[in-house]
């Protein structure tokens, strides 16, 4: 069974390290990139919590100290509230923690009067389509170059609160 939970100021050594396995990991998935964010201070990372809803999740059958994924939540004034960030490590991967950590966020994202959950996904990523998918995520029609390498598009996805 999967834990999530949204972190505090104090867990940016946790943040920190789990965002840098998952650049290091899936660097064709985030727009942002290891080098840039290796460089960030603890200032950064706790600036990073304040600014959104952002969640840990965990496993207890693979580690309970250690994170197996991580996404957040973006709230905007008025609209769509924003999935970002989501990474499950590899060996935590098709075990629901996907899922839940998305369930986290809209969750989160329904007191703040979000009318949906809108994200951008990588289009050549299959695997983290067919979760956005079954988790209610439909195409929007958008594409735009993927803000860490314009080489690759990412596509935005949809789904209502």
């Amino acid at each position: 069974m999967a834990l999530v939970r949204e972190i505090t100021p104090d867990d940016w050594p946790v943040l920190r390290d789990i965002r840098l396995t998952a650049l290091a990991d899936a660097p064709d998935a985030f727009a942002s990139n290891y080098a840039r964010e290796a460089a960030y201070g603890e200032a950064d990372w706790r600036r990073w919590i304040a600014r959104s809803g952002t969640f840990l999740g965990y496993l207890p059958q693979v580690s309970t100290s250690e994170p197996a994924g991580l996404t957040g939540g973006y709230a905007q004034p008025s609209g769509p509230a924003e999935l970002i960030s989501m990474y499950v490590r590899r060996q935590a991967r098709g075990r629901g923690l996907g899922e839940a950590l998305i369930a986290a966020v809209a969750g989160w994202a329904r007191p703040r009067n979000a009318p949906s959950l809108h994200l951008w996904v990588n289009e050549t990523n299959k695997n983290a389509r067919l979760l956005y998918e079954r988790c209610g995520f439909s195409l929007t029609g958008e594409r735009q170059p993927l803000p860490s390498n314009p080489a690759l598009a990412e596509v935005g996805m949809t789904r209502p609160l």
